[in-house]
């Protein structure tokens, strides 16, 4: 399949098995994501300066837990259904067509959810920074990624 993607590189990405809500949280937090399926296209295509994932959220379920990065640069476009933005300014419906962007650096927590009773299919892209520091204002998590795997930790620094 590599091959054919180097002279073709296109796909179906319906053909791609979905990441079931697997997140790097504490498991105390991962709930949120139960219902979120991801397909890794940047993956697929060793794209290694941004990720794309064509996610699907099924009724009330989110992208992630409230955040934002520190290094890495985020946007939304919704596909299908209506997806509702939650940030620091409350809560804004996204309907299909519509998008949204985070840059890095900006301390705005934000979150996708769908809170209808139809799913919700977006393409998320973001930066692939090599380290990168994520704030959760609404819990107590912070998430340290660096040479190796992803650090979870409480806001005071002690490990989960």
């Amino acid at each position: 399949m590599a091959d054919a993607r180097e002279r073709f590189p296109s796909l179906d990405p319906e053909t791609l098995t979905p990441r079931q809500g697997t997140t790097a949280y504490p498991p105390a937090f991962r709930a949120v994501c139960d219902g979120r399926a991801k397909r890794a296209l940047g993956t697929v295509f060793a794209l290694t300066q941004f990720g794309v994932n064509l996610t699907e959220l099924a009724p009330g379920a989110a992208t992630a837990q409230r955040h934002w990065h520190e290094a890495e640069d985020e946007f939304v476009y919704v596909l299908s259904g209506t997806a509702t933005l939650v940030n620091d300014a409350g809560e804004t419906d996204l309907p299909a067509g519509h998008c949204a962007g985070f840059p890095a650096g900006r301390a705005d927590g934000h979150m996708i959810v769908n809170r209808t009773e139809r799913p919700v299919r977006l393409l998320e892209v973001g930066t692939r920074a090599q380290a990168d520091r994520i704030h959760y204002p609404d819990i107590d998590l912070f998430l340290e990624r660096g040479v190796g795997a992803a650090r979870c930790t409480r806001k005071d620094g002690t490990a989960y």
